[in-house]
Parts: C-alpha cells; sequence; structure tokens
C-alpha cells in the first residue's frame, strides 16, 4: 500500500480534485469569519451539531422513517462501514474503475475487496455485477452515482437488479452521490423503497472541500446500528457552524452549481471539437477524456501550470484518459489551450 498522495498546486490552475473554484462572496466571509470567531473553542462540540443533522436532512429531503449520520468527510463514513461490518468472511463489492476509498477503507478493515469491471464505455456490466454478487455475497456493495473518475450516471433498471441482487442476500448497498450538486438525477426519491439502501453525499463538491463533511441517510435502525462505531465529537464546531451557514446561504452555492453546469457544456463542447481527444459525457464537475499520450500530455500541461489528474494507470479501462475537474471560465479557457498545446 502506499499513502494518499497531494499533487503539488502551488502556482497551478489547479483542476485535479473537483473542486468548487468559487470563494464566498466577501461580504459572507466577513459575516462567517464572525460567527467562527464567537465559537466556545474550549469546549467540545454540543448538541448544535443535531441542528446540522435536521438541517442538511432538510436541504436533502430525507424521507420519513430514515435518519442521518455526520463524518469527517465521506471518507471517514466509507471507513466507517467497514468497521461495522468487519466480520470474519465479509466482502466489500464495486464497480472499477471506481472511487480509490472503497477498496482501501476494505483492506485497512482486513475485508476482502471485489472490483467488477465496468465495460469500455464505463457503463455497469449487469452480468457480472450480478454474478459477483451471487458469487462472493458481499456486505456492502458501492455504486457511485455518478462515478468518479468516470463521472457518469449509470443506467437506472440495472442499479435496480444490482440492488435487489444484493437485498435478497442480505446485504447493504450504499449510493454514494458525492457530485449530486452537479447532476441530472438523484437517488433520493427512490431510497424509501428499500430498508437495505443507504444514500451518502458530501458538502466538499457542493463549496466546502475544506471543511470536510460528510453525511448518510438510511433507515433508522440501520443507521443506529453504524453509528455504534464513530468516534465521540468526529464533527469539530467550526466544521459544523461552517456548513450550517453554508445551508443558510444556499441559494449562493446553487448559482455556483448552475454556472459550473453551464462552464461543463462549453467545456464538453470544446473538447469534443479537439483532434485526437476523446470525451465521455459527464453528471458531475469534472470530465474524463482520453488521448494518444495520457503521460505527455499531463507533463505538458503541468508546465504550463494547469493541473489536471493523470487516472491512465489507476485500471487498464483508462488507458491515456486524464480527468480534468470543471472551473470558472478563465480557467477553463487556459486548461484548454494548456491542453491543445500539449497535444
Amino acid at each position: 500500500m502506499q499513502a494518499y498522495a497531494i499533487q503539488d498546486s502551488a502556482g497551478m490552475v489547479k483542476l485535479d480534485a473537483m473542486e468548487n473554484p468559487h470563494r464566498l462572496p466577501a461580504g459572507l466571509q466577513a459575516h462567517l469569519g464572525q460567527r467562527l470567531g464567537a465559537l466556545a473553542l474550549n469546549r467540545y462540540p454540543d448538541g448544535r451539531v443535531n441542528d446540522l443533522r435536521k438541517a442538511l436532512a432538510d436541504y436533502a429531503q430525507m424521507p420519513d422513517g430514515f435518519d442521518i449520520m455526520l463524518g469527517n468527510g465521506s471518507d471517514e463514513l466509507i471507513s466507517l462501514l467497514a468497521l461495522a461490518c468487519a466480520v470474519p468472511g465479509a466482502t466489500v463489492l464495486a464497480p472499477l474503475p471506481g472511487f480509490v476509498m472503497y477498496g482501501m477503507s476494505a483492506q485497512l478493515q482486513g475485508l476482502k475487496f471485489v472490483g467488477v469491471d465496468l465495460t469500455p464505455d464505463f457503463e455497469l456490466d449487469e452480468a457480472a455485477m450480478l454474478a459477483a454478487i451471487a458469487a462472493h455475497k458481499p456486505s456492502i456493495t458501492y455504486l457511485a452515482y455518478p462515478n468518479n473518475p468516470t463521472a457518469n450516471l449509470w443506467d437506472d433498471a440495472v442499479i435496480e437488479k444490482i440492488i435487489d441482487a444484493v437485498g435478497a442476500q442480505g446485504g447493504l448497498v450504499v449510493m454514494d452521490e458525492a457530485y449530486q450538486p452537479f447532476s441530472s438525477k438523484s437517488y433520493i426519491d427512490r431510497i424509501a423503497r428499500h430498508g437495505h439502501v443507504l444514500l451518502m453525499r458530501t458538502l466538499s463538491k457542493f463549496g466546502l472541500a475544506g471543511v470536510r463533511l460528510g453525511y448518510m441517510m438510511g433507515p433508522q435502525a440501520l443507521i443506529a446500528e453504524i453509528d455504534k462505531v464513530r468516534p465521540p465529537y468526529n464533527i469539530s464546531v467550526l466544521d459544523y457552524e461552517c456548513a450550517l451557514f453554508a445551508l443558510e446561504h444556499r441559494e449562493v452555492f446553487a448559482e455556483q452549481a448552475q454556472d459550473l453546469i453551464a462552464q461543463r457544456a462549453l467545456l464538453m463542447d470544446a473538447l469534443s471539437a479537439l483532434k485526437g481527444v476523446k470525451v465521455w459525457k459527464s453528471d458531475a464537475n469534472m470530465i474524463l477524456l482520453r488521448v494518444a499520450d495520457a503521460s505527455k500530455t499531463f507533463e505538458g500541461m503541468r508546465l504550463r501550470k494547469v493541473l489536471v489528474k493523470n487516472v491512465s494507470k489507476m485500471h487498464p479501462l483508462l488507458a491515456n484518459c486524464l480527468r480534468v475537474t470543471v472551473g470558472t471560465a478563465e480557467e477553463n479557457a487556459q486548461m484548454l489551450a494548456a491542453l491543445e498545446e500539449s497535444l
């Protein structure tokens, strides 16, 4: 294994980590600073964290009979799920290529991880997924909606078949909606159909990547069991006050998301027009593209002070692929110029 590496981005146009490029307006920055400065940092987090749980439940339109659990980013929730299900013989299953933390969390808890390859066009391989579920009887099956790093939504009918198959053998399905602010669809309106499905989101892509706040919704009894392994005070007073502040001004973040969706459309058109570049449809704030030589193109862009993510070594299906975060209009223009010069 190796530690999670963060690329040096000093002095770069940073388009490698699916962050929202927009900052808070100056007036809101000052207002937030006053609120954070008034907090009792000498005390442990208090019941105000429950105000955040309620605010997030309202924001997500959580169904009746469900509960919500907070994590220090989605990463902690993924780790806690692995810990809660860490019994002899337990298996975690997910499509590949996908988010690396699904497999890493399983490995760290001594669980078996089974990855099932997507099709060459990054769609779910229905037959392979159902066969793997029947063979391995996974305790947890992750379905990212949309997926990272491919940025696409999968077929709803196939997803329902997978959910039914996992439920029939007693496992959990986690719908990971990290990129929900930019997606054309959500599973929230269907989650109440199932008693074994959890829905996970984060405020990182919403615009608070530095706050580290993830949340997971599911049937009350199920959340209560997973909550038993959560560390005490896992959400700091600074984090939950920032998140509450952001939800009070959600219209600002909604406008930012709409701007990024519009920029994504412009970027897709521009990338599709480049000779030697293949682009996949995106429902997230990132775009996956294939070039003739990913390493050479990545290095050329880096030398031109534009940082993207070279995902070409993550999985054979990603050969010569780069992942580009959707940025501001100015950042996207710089990225396109650097890409064209580096091809």
